[in-house]
């Protein structure tokens, strides 16, 4: 069998990645810089205008996660095909979360998702939704939630009593 396999999800950003991975660590336990890969001072100047002594590589976990910062320029930009997704325990960290991620020009989406001001996008979801959508007013909390950008745990509640 062959050696260990290392697997992250790996986003592209155009500048920018030492802040973006400062915000990410900050934000969860078990999140942490865990390498981060610069421009050689001997390869003046990189491809792509980048700069000696620039952060090209940040890997790093999101609540024990792992993933890769790509400062890999202008030629792909973010988009809400991909998001992280983080299921959080009650109003407060739905909260917490959603006014770090969607402050200093995030925006804010429909049902649970937002983008940070690097333009990833996220989806912060109380866990309490999952067990909502598994009672019998499932619908009733569905339309709730088309209605919503932050998650409203209390609102959702309501609704699933009707």
């Amino acid at each position: 069998m062959a050696g260990m396999t290392d697997v992250r999800t790996v986003l592209w950003f155009d500048g920018r990645i030492e802040e973006a991975a400062e915000l990410y660590v900050s934000l969860l336990p078990g999140s942490a810089v865990t390498d981060v890969m610069r421009i050689p001072e001997d390869e003046n100047p990189w491809p792509g205008g980048m700069a000696a002594g620039e952060a090209l590589t940040i890997d790093l976990t999101i609540g024990g996660a792992p993933f890769q910062l790509l400062n890999g320029g202008p030629q792909f930009r973010q988009s809400e095909a991909v998001s992280i997704a983080l299921t959080v325990d009650g109003q407060a960290e739905v909260d917490r979360l959603w006014d770090a991620l969607v402050a200093d020009g995030g925006e804010e989406s429909m049902c649970g998702w937002c983008r940070d001001r690097f333009g990833v996008s996220w989806q912060v979801i109380p866990k309490q939704l999952g067990e909502l959508m598994q009672g019998p007013r499932s619908k009733d909390v569905t339309r709730a939630m088309l209605e919503m950008r932050k998650l409203d745990v209390a609102a959702l509640e309501a609704a699933a009593r009707g």
